[in-house]
């Protein structure tokens, strides 16, 4: 089924404004739904509270070993690399992202469908879920480039008219995160204020954004404010662990000037209730690879 619905009201207008305005978070961050999942009551507290929770070895280290080397096959596959799902680091020809990894891979498309991935995202959302995003996200070492702050709602709001705060990212690292080799950072609790963004949404704007993204991100002032008064967590694990966190956290990472190359893949799981509409801030919709609009 594709849902497509034209916004009515806008309750996190963005895109919008001359300066950055915050808007209280309307949603849970924690869905009622049916009882009992994988996560504990405990760490379903932690998410709640913080946006992010973390999974110490979500897939067994066997199974890392051949997603490893599957997407190792994939960046070096020239029909990947000459797809337009596939990135490009902004200042070299090493491989940024691959959208859409699990129509591309079947042992991708097995991975997202898991029930440890799955059933920890329908227990958040309190619903059945359907994939929003899918994406290796890889860091070479000394030329893996970074990813500004910035809140994935915003965007997925703006430029895909999702309605509410009701997905939820999963990065499974497949390599070693460490602290020096461009590890996930968010600032813990920041996913209960939307930040709307000045700036207007360029024509075809993702064909610069998903290198470098500059429209949707905040400004200085708005980023220390946020840092003083929530912090920095920075997100590190070994290969096989995960972290879920909520679609508004604000988060980013740092180049990866190490020799360790850092590499995860990124599910984002999305509530059937959910659906997107029209964009609320652009003139046209993102494609299908980087914004899923069938459901089920």
């Amino acid at each position: 089924m594709t849902a497509a619905t034209t916004p009515l009201f806008d309750p996190y207008p963005t895109r919008v404004v001359d300066h950055a305005t915050h808007v209280d978070r309307r949603e849970p961050v924690v869905w009622p739904g049916p009882a009992g999942g994988p996560l504990p009551e405990a760490d379903l507290a932690r998410y709640d509270r913080d946006g992010f929770v973390t999974v110490d070895q979500l897939i067994e280290p066997d199974e890392v070993t051949l997603l490893r080397a599957e997407l190792d096959r994939l960046c070096a596959d020239p029909r990947v690399r000459a797809d337009e799902r596939t990135i490009g680091e902004p200042d070299s020809d090493a491989v940024r992202s691959i959208f859409e990894i699990h129509r591309i891979s079947d042992l991708m498309a097995e991975l997202v469908a898991d029930p440890r991935l799955v059933g920890r995202a329908r227990q958040i959302l309190g619903s059945d879920v359907y994939i929003h995003q899918s994406r290796a996200n890889l860091k070479p070492g000394f030329n893996g480039s970074g990813f500004y702050w910035h809140s994935d709602f915003e965007t997925w709001h703006a430029e895909d008219g999702m309605p509410a705060m009701r997905a939820v990212s999963v990065s499974i690292a497949l390599t070693d995160n460490h602290v020096h080799n461009g590890a996930l950072m968010i600032m813990p609790g920041s996913h209960r204020t939307f930040v709307a963004c000045p700036g207007e949404t360029p024509d075809g704007h993702y064909r610069t954004s998903l290198r470098r993204q500059e429209i949707g991100t905040p400004d200085p002032a708005t980023l220390t404010g946020f840092a003083e008064r929530h912090g920095i967590s920075v997100v590190t694990g070994a290969a096989g662990s995960a972290t879920l966190f909520d679609s508004n956290c604000m988060h980013g990472s740092a180049d990866n000037i190490t020799p360790f190359p850092r590499a995860n893949l990124f599910v984002v799981y999305n509530s059937v209730e959910n659906a997107l509409g029209e964009p609320y801030a652009a003139r046209g919709r993102r494609p299908g690879f980087v914004a899923a609009r069938e459901v089920g």
